[in-house]
């Protein structure tokens, strides 16, 4: 055995198994998956579509169930909790960043920006507030409202709002799917920084091996199970994985 420093995991899924539909028309999401998410780490999934990319996502992150096996995160089994117990695991120890920012219209981006923080009763630790702003560059930004936003603001301030809490774990669903390629760009710039200096743990589901190239580890899914994994990946090496795979 190698003597490898321990790796703490963040998350992790044990013969998980997704059925949507029932009978004959059934669809298996995922086919009895294992996976660990290191944290610290930033990992990146990809697979043609269809091929359990987001459900992995959702139901690592406790958003949706499993139909069979386990998940955890950190070491706090969600399978079987209630959906109160699971609101609360995802409130204290998970951001979500969506295609769809999912901003709310009527508050500016200052208060979309702390809202989880509000709900859960938290105060926000004015350093690392700044610290994100100045990185997102929306500090002349903060009382507009997402209408006056353009779409990389808003998704910058998507960003932010995950962030701010300090969440063990981010979940990402194609974060830059919607943004120009500079945009795109400083955006995983900034989460692979948070990464390496904030020790932040991400995981990235997206079809852009350009955007895989970011991450630390990228996990290729083909019909609901993990078929290969590749460390230090680049945009040609995953491209090429890609096709391979008849993506």
């Amino acid at each position: 055995m190698s003597t490898s420093p321990t790796v703490t995991i963040a998350a992790s899924m044990r013969g998980g198994t997704k059925d949507y539909g029932s009978g004959d028309a059934a669809v298996r999401a995922l086919d009895g998956l294992d996976v660990d998410i290191a944290q610290s780490e930033f990992t990146a999934i990809m697979g043609p579509s269809g091929s359990g990319k987001s459900t992995l996502l959702h139901t690592l992150a406790g958003l949706d169930r499993l139909t069979a096996g386990e998940s955890w995160i950190g070491e706090t089994q969600i399978t079987g909790l209630s959906e109160d117990k699971i609101t609360q695991v995802r409130r204290d120890k998970i951001g979500f960043v969506f295609q769809a920012f999912n901003l709310i219209p009527s508050l500016s981006a200052r208060e979309n920006i702390t809202l989880p923080l509000d709900i859960a009763g938290r105060d926000v630790d004015p350093q690392w507030f700044e610290e994100i702003i100045a990185i997102l560059g929306l500090g002349d930004r903060l009382t507009h409202l997402p209408a006056e936003l353009s779409g990389g603001q808003q998704q910058r301030v998507a960003v932010a709002r995950a962030l701010v809490a300090r969440p063990e774990l981010i979940f990402a669903d194609e974060p830059s799917g919607n943004l120009d390629s500079r945009s795109g760009a400083e955006l995983l710039g900034f989460m692979r920084r948070a990464v390496k200096e904030f020790g932040q743990t991400i995981v990235m589901v997206t079809h852009d091996p350009t955007a895989a190239s970011y991450s630390d580890r990228v996990l290729f899914l083909a019909d609901g199970r993990i078929v290969d994994e590749m460390r230090e990946p680049t945009a040609d090496r995953v491209l090429d994985r890609m096709k391979q795979m008849g993506h």
